[in-house]
């Protein structure tokens, strides 16, 4: 027993280091670099410590690059939208992330962004393939998830060091919300399903751009229609 038990110790401790590896890194010469933009990592990333200058958001060429430390939200507040609207990008990461993919793109609904109560709806890509839809009520995840994360036929896949592009919107028409990777809908809504006690307040409001911790992406033609 002893034996098995030295065993099954030694393999955890091959097992933890790579999911340990994976804590939030902290990006040199941080901050949002974009005039109008602000951003805020996650309310849980912020209780250990983290601030929004341990990643980096700036333009080049065009494009909005982003290495992320924590979990973050990057908006210019002048970028709102209500009734009909899409919004959309195009997200690219140059090398898909070992280990474990990290997702990344597009949020609406956006209100309280710049306190420790944000509101508001993402929809992101990983470059394995999967599609997830999220929310945060007054700073708390909105749970269980709108879209549970799944593979989705749409959304492209990489290998671990490769380059991946995800095309990624969200469309608001009527009383329905839809997010669409790479020009399939992947999850689609009823308002109702999206607003209420607990959840969203509304589908007005600022739209930015979402990104998980430790991942490095170009952020392409974002706007709205």
């Amino acid at each position: 027993m002893r034996v098995l038990t030295g065993v099954f110790i030694a393999a955890l401790a091959l097992a933890v280091p790579a999911a340990a590896q994976d804590t939030d890194r902290k990006v040199a010469g941080g901050g949002v670099m974009v005039k109008g933009w602000q951003g805020l990592v996650d309310p849980a990333a912020a209780a250990k410590g983290a601030t929004i200058k341990d990643s980096r958001f700036e333009e080049k060429d065009g494009a909005f690059h982003i290495s992320a430390g924590s979990q973050s939200t990057y908006w210019n507040p002048a970028n709102t939208a209500s009734g009909d609207y899409t919004v959309s990008a195009s997200f690219t990461e140059p090398k898909m992330s070992e280990g474990h993919p990290h997702p990344y793109g597009i949020f609406i609904g956006g209100s309280g962004l710049d306190t420790d109560k944000p509101s508001y709806m993402y929809c992101v890509a990983y470059g394995n393939g999967d599609a997830l839809v999220r929310g945060f009520s007054n700073g708390q995840v909105v749970k269980p998830d709108y879209f549970k994360r799944q593979p989705a036929a749409s959304v492209a896949k990489a290998a671990a060091g490769q380059p991946v592009t995800q095309s990624i919107a969200w469309t608001v028409k009527g009383d329905r919300a839809e997010c669409s990777i790479n020009g399939a809908v992947v999850a689609g809504f009823n308002k109702a399903d999206l607003v209420g006690a607990g959840k969203l307040t509304s589908l007005d409001g600022i739209y930015g751009i979402r990104a998980a911790h430790n991942v490095d992406i170009v952020v392409k033609d974002f706007g709205k229609k």
